[in-house]
């Protein structure tokens, strides 16, 4: 207790003691307000001068690199949609840009225009209804177009996928990713997760028919010009699927199916005759921080026209067939049809 009255008056004699010294300072102020002490007019003008060269030069320089190095941070376009996401993007750069260069220039020529002269008094404005109006409102229009622009444009990008649209499933886990097509049926069996295994990676639900030709690939190919639907899955945290060239990004997402459908429009070899780059390869990556591993987790990626797309799928063998002994596992009364399906009619398996 003791102690606590003494910590008491200690703060009251500082507070006494900081109240004194404002107290003086502020009389100090005064008086210096009242001897209209002279300002250095030559130091302020060469200080407004400097920001206004740093107005030239700045600007010059922003624009200079912006479209001198434009190429190196313009990905290629490669499918439908993207076109409009482009489009969106630059068009809110280039209001976001205006704006910025309208405020900069005018920031720093005010500071040059009226720098401190003796001469000279501010004029005091308490409001101004009309300037309060026109930047609310204004600023207020222009992002309700930006925004029912874009809710616009994201509607017919998660739009339902047309018919006949190419399925494959995409799953990720630490530290890579595998995708899975539909066989000659050209529709993905069911997965379920308590039938994930060290083989059965996708979950294959071995009483679902349209799973028996399903197959695996450690490679994303898809078809020039027709529409393909992502289906999006994770196994244990959450990734990311992005491809860049084709302005899509969608999360995988543990417990939760997620879609993107897009429509390719460049084959790798055109893109590589466009860039002038033979070794250039298209790639998904996973564009979240997923563990230590996360580099690992780039994807090849390959474009195909649509027959040599065709010819590719029908080379492949179904899941089942890679491994006849989860044949057992099918029911007695579809065996016969998983057999045809994934091409095991010649082949003997455990029962």
């Amino acid at each position: 207790m003791i102690a606590i009255i003494a910590v008491c008056l200690v703060l009251i004699l500082v507070f006494a003691y900081l109240m004194f010294r404002i107290s003086r300072l502020v009389d100090n102020l005064k008086k210096t307000d009242a001897k209209q002490e002279s300002h250095p007019e030559g130091t302020n003008t060469h200080n407004g001068l400097y920001f206004l060269i740093f107005t030239v030069a700045g600007l010059g320089a922003f624009f200079w690199y912006s479209f001198k190095y434009f190429s190196q941070y313009n990905l290629p376009l490669a499918s439908v949609h993207g076109a409009e996401t482009d489009y969106l993007f630059w068009a809110t750069m280039a209001i976001t840009v205006a704006a910025f260069v309208i405020i900069f220039i005018v920031m720093f020529w005010f500071t040059y225009k009226y720098s401190y002269q003796s001469t000279r008094k501010a004029a005091y404005y308490m409001d101004n209804k009309y300037l309060e109006m026109a930047w609310t409102i204004v600023p207020a229009i222009v992002l309700t177009i930006l925004i029912f622009g874009g809710l616009r444009t994201w509607g017919r990008i998660t739009a339902k996928a047309a018919a006949g649209a190419e399925e494959i499933e995409l799953v990720g886990q630490q530290f890579f990713w595998t995708a899975r097509y539909p066989g000659s049926d050209k529709e993905l069996g069911r997965h379920d997760f308590r039938m994930i295994d060290a083989t059965n990676e996708f979950g294959l639900d071995l009483m679902d028919k349209k799973s028996f030709d399903d197959f695996k690939s450690l490679t994303l190919h898809l078809p020039k010009g027709k529409e393909v639907l992502l289906r999006i899955r994770a196994k244990d945290v959450l990734h990311s699927v992005f491809l860049p060239h084709f302005r899509v990004k969608m999360d995988a997402v543990p417990g939760m199916l997620t879609t993107f459908k897009f429509t390719p429009t460049k084959t790798t070899e055109e893109m590589r005759k466009e860039l002038n780059k033979p070794d250039f390869n298209y790639e998904m990556a996973c564009a979240e921080i997923c563990g230590k591993g996360h580099f690992s987790m780039r994807f090849p990626v390959v474009v195909e026209e649509p027959s040599v797309y065709e010819k590719w799928k029908s080379q492949q063998e179904a899941w089942l067939k890679q491994n006849p002994d989860y044949l057992q596992r099918v029911p007695p009364w579809l065996k016969d049809a998983a057999k045809k399906s994934a091409g095991l009619d010649s082949l003997t398996a455990k029962q």
